[in-house]
């Protein structure tokens, strides 16, 4: 376990650098110069001290490549966080929202809102969400407990189910269905500012409301022990829930199914900082952000002038991770 400042300051370094290289990478190469320039140039603008000439490049850095990756780094400290919160709340290191269901309840209503209410797609992602996890947590629990291997085998079946589900959904659909696959799949193509607000806001709460309630995160854990220590459970279990269906409903009608940034940014940070919720919550968030937009930068490099859907980065990079803990429990060597 290393200091937690400089783990912290590392990783805020290592963030920057991935913001400012997904604004530098793209079909058209913009130098780092002009990049600054634009930037510049769209501060000033919206502090309303415009007057100078326009930058050349000044559309695709402000209105297409900014908002994208933004909107990235928000959704991967969004899917962080809401791993962190999920682990806590299972007491299990091999939650995460895409594992366990949730991310697939949120797709239901997600494309459902596409199809019959695209006002309040967010709203209906949330729901499901809600739903999804109180359906596996409800099938998981044994005597008061829920095991890592009811947890998996509920959390993959309900995924199977939400996407069986989905996928036809999306077949109704017609002409459009091939934009909402790449969508499902995950994708930050059409990102605008309207959408960075709306996860800005709900990470800000989610993040916010994890940070607040650091030490309710810890007793958690501790299982009966926490309730003596004046913890009330059913309370906090609720709220959690509740926060932890937020962030990936919103995510994920933003951005469609991203899966494993949840696992990885809170194992990462447990590795570094330690399990102490005081410390973990925020670093795993900022690394969920860097994960979420150098997996971007993948997307968009890896076989130009196409992308792929980041969803596919995401999965290869943490179905490998996903069987180094699988194997790290079977030795017994991973703790909650």
């Amino acid at each position: 376990m290393r200091d937690s400042k400089v783990v912290f300051t590392g990783l805020a370094v290592l963030s920057l650098l991935s913001l400012f290289l997904s604004l530098y990478i793209g079909p058209v190469r913009i130098s780092p110069l002009e990049v600054s320039k634009c930037l510049l140039y769209g501060l000033k603008s919206s502090l309303g001290l415009g007057g100078e000439l326009k930058p050349k490049y000044f559309f695709i850095v402000w209105e297409l490549r900014l908002p994208r990756t933004l909107l990235a780094y928000l959704v991967g400290m969004s899917l962080a966080s809401a791993g962190v919160a999920s682990q806590a709340l299972f007491k299990n290191p091999m939650a995460d929202p895409y594992i366990i269901g949730i991310s697939g309840g949120a797709s239901i209503g997600a494309v459902l809102g596409f199809i019959y209410a695209p006002s309040h797609i967010s709203e209906l992602a949330f729901l499901f969400a809600l739903g999804s996890v109180y359906l596996v947590y409800r099938v998981s629990r044994v005597d008061g407990r829920v095991p890592v291997d009811t947890l998996l085998l509920a959390g993959i079946a309900f995924g199977f189910m939400a996407g069986a589900i989905t996928s036809y959904l999306v077949l109704t659909l017609g002409s459009t269905a091939h934009l909402t696959y790449m969508w499902l799949m995950g994708s930050f193509n059409g990102s605008d500012w309207s959408k960075v607000q709306e996860m800005a806001v709900v990470t800000a709460f989610g993040l916010g409301f994890l940070l607040w309630k650091w030490r309710e995160l810890n007793l958690l854990l501790l299982g009966e022990e926490g309730i003596a220590l004046g913890l009330e459970v059913d309370k906090f279990r609720k709220l959690l829930i509740i926060v932890i269906s937020l962030m990936t409903a919103v995510a994920v009608a933003t951005a469609g199914i991203i899966g494993f940034v949840g696992l990885i940014g809170p194992h990462i940070a447990r590795l570094l900082v330690g399990p102490n919720h005081k410390r973990l919550t925020l670093n795993a968030a900022v690394f969920g952000g860097f994960l979420m937009v150098s997996s971007d930068i993948i997307a968009r490099t890896v076989v130009k002038p196409d992308e792929i859907p980041v969803g596919i980065v995401t999965s290869i990079i943490g179905g490998g991770f996903f069987l180094y803990l699988l194997i790290k429990h079977k030795r017994g060597e991973l703790r909650a």
